[in-house]
């Protein structure tokens, strides 16, 4: 019961749009290594956040107040693999394969306001952004005693990006794979479907070979290198049965979004960051799933991260979100399909005009209200 049930919840919470700011998307989780017997699976899912914002003042007879950013953010997908086998009675073995970290920025060519950054020659010319990533997490579990797992592995992250503003400054990094840990420890009663489980992802440290170019008649692109620190982790997971054929399920997590900064050598002559962050984030997730009957099952889910307040990123300018989610399963004896939908409520922001702007410091320069995305997933899943 706990595993079709809960079959629902995972695609959930696995399936949302990025907290802090708009470059992490998939949330990692251990519960894999809960699974009965040898299992696999495969996990799809597309995102469509719709993120626009009004420019506060005007700067420059191109440049005016009021003026829309149209929707910067663009739709994306997400791919996912799972694979637990059972080494013995006591050890089992996971790999897991997801995308944690994107972005997909596209301001309009036609938009008034579009990011500054610090940089001089600011002007209604549309930017871009983008970052990909990949990982590969193994990890192994033992059961200590009865009802108490501990479990660790490794982890390898791949990651690129390459960003072209409005004036003229162009980046692009080279394709760089680091390595990290996992940690992690679980109780579990299995008579009413209970289980807790804590994880700790170690931080991951990017050094990025990095091609620039600002402005492009006077700079040529210049080869240089700058480093970028993935944020660890805290997540605690949990569920527990509140009646027959009921589940309630849970996580709360942390994540250490202040030790996050893209800064590439010649962007930082204009005294600012690409991407940084002020403030850690907490995310809440809390659901019900249920049985309905042998073949079908489904699942209900809500999420909540607060704003932080101060200032966003332009390449990010959201601030918290919240989001409700539905989800069903149906088994078919070893396999089940699971398909989920979730709408998510993006916090408000404000990004700051940048230091070239004839404006005090801390001058808002776009507002970003009444945000929303939704995101829909399937899991396959084979127990064998």
């Amino acid at each position: 019961m706990k595993n079709t049930l809960t079959a629902g919840a995972a695609l959930l919470l696995t399936t949302s749009i990025a907290s802090a700011g708009g470059v992490e998307r998939a949330a990692p989780s251990a519960a894999l290594l809960f699974e009965e017997g040898n299992y696999l699976e495969l996990n799809f899912g597309y995102v469509s956040p719709e993120v626009s914002g009004t420019q506060a003042f005007t700067a420059g007879a191109s440049s005016l107040a009021g003026a829309s950013t149209g929707d910067m953010a663009e739709d994306y997908v997400q791919l996912g693999f799972g694979y637990k086998n059972d080494l013995n009675d006591k050890m089992s073995l996971a790999i897991i394969f997801d995308q944690p970290y994107g972005a997909d920025v596209n301001y309009a060519d036609d938009t008034a306001y579009a990011y500054g950054g610090g940089l001089p020659d600011f002007g209604p010319i549309g930017s871009t952004a983008t970052i990909d990533s990949n990982a590969v997490t193994v990890l192994v579990s033992y059961e200590v005693r009865d009802n108490v797992t501990v479990y660790g592995g490794g982890r390898a992250v791949q990651t690129a990006g390459e960003v072209a503003l409005f004036n003229t400054y162009t980046m692009e990094t080279s394709t760089e794979t680091d390595f990290g840990y996992v940690v992690g420890a679980a109780w579990e009663r299995p008579d009413i479907a209970a289980r807790v489980s804590l994880t700790y992802h170690s931080e991951i440290t990017h050094d990025f070979d990095s091609t620039e170019a600002y402005p492009a008649e006077s700079i040529p692109e210049t080869e240089r290198s700058f480093s970028t620190t993935l944020p660890q982790s805290i997540t605690l997971e949990g569920q527990t049965g509140i009646a027959a054929d009921t589940l309630l399920f849970g996580s709360v997590r942390w994540v250490d979004w202040t030790a996050f900064d893209i800064t590439p050598p010649i962007f930082a002559l204009g005294g600012s960051s690409l991407v940084d962050y002020s403030d850690d984030s907490v995310t809440y997730n809390l659901g019900v799933g249920r049985r309905f009957n042998d073949e079908w099952s489904g699942a209900v889910t809500a999420g909540y991260e607060a704003a932080q307040g101060g200032f966003s990123g332009n390449l990010g300018p959201t601030d918290g979100n919240k989001s409700l989610g539905v989800a069903v399963t149906r088994t078919m004896d070893a396999l089940r399909i699971t398909g989920g939908v979730r709408y998510i409520w993006i916090g408000d922001a404000e990004t700051e005009a940048p230091g070239a702007f004839p404006v005090p410091p801390g001058t808002t320069l776009g507002e970003f209200e009444d945000n929303s995305g939704w995101a829909a997933g399937v899991r396959i899943a084979y127990n064998f």
